[in-house]
């Protein structure tokens, strides 16, 4: 049981982290769709936007990879740390991407407001960044 407790949290850390992704690249493509429509111009701007939420699923799936072995041995806490990992995963990408989504309108609008956006984007991608980090630390 303590091994399946183990497996469940690192698939977890990855399938959230990895929806998040899929969520938050999504959101901020919605947006740069409707951007080209106003100003294909700016593609390169849009897409450069739109890739910053997938990060997140590569935390999830370094987490994973770099802790895999261990699930065996403490299952109940790395069923603690995969959900903890997942979650904050998840939440930081939707987030971003829908930063990102607002960016992106602002660009094909005219305004010079991609390095602040991507300033912006940088934090709650910051806290992704801690989870990863905090995997290490268990």
């Amino acid at each position: 049981m303590n091994e399946l407790l183990g497996y469940v949290g690192m698939g977890l850390m990855l399938a959230l982290a990895g929806i998040g992704s899929c969520y938050g690249t999504t959101i901020a493509g919605n947006a740069a769709e409707g951007a080209l429509k106003k100003d294909a111009s700016k593609s390169s701007d849009y897409m450069i936007l739109c890739a910053l939420p997938a990060t997140q699923g590569l935390y999830g799936f370094l987490a994973f990879l770099l802790h895999f072995s261990k699930a065996a041995t403490d299952g109940l806490m790395w069923l603690c740390v995969g959900i903890a990992v997942g979650l904050v995963c998840l939440f930081s990408a939707i987030r971003q991407g829908q930063v990102c989504a607002n960016g992106i309108v602002g660009v094909s609008q005219g305004h010079d407001v991609k390095t602040n956006t991507m300033i912006y984007a940088a934090l709650p991608e910051f806290y992704a960044i801690l989870a990863l980090v905090a995997t290490f630390l268990v």
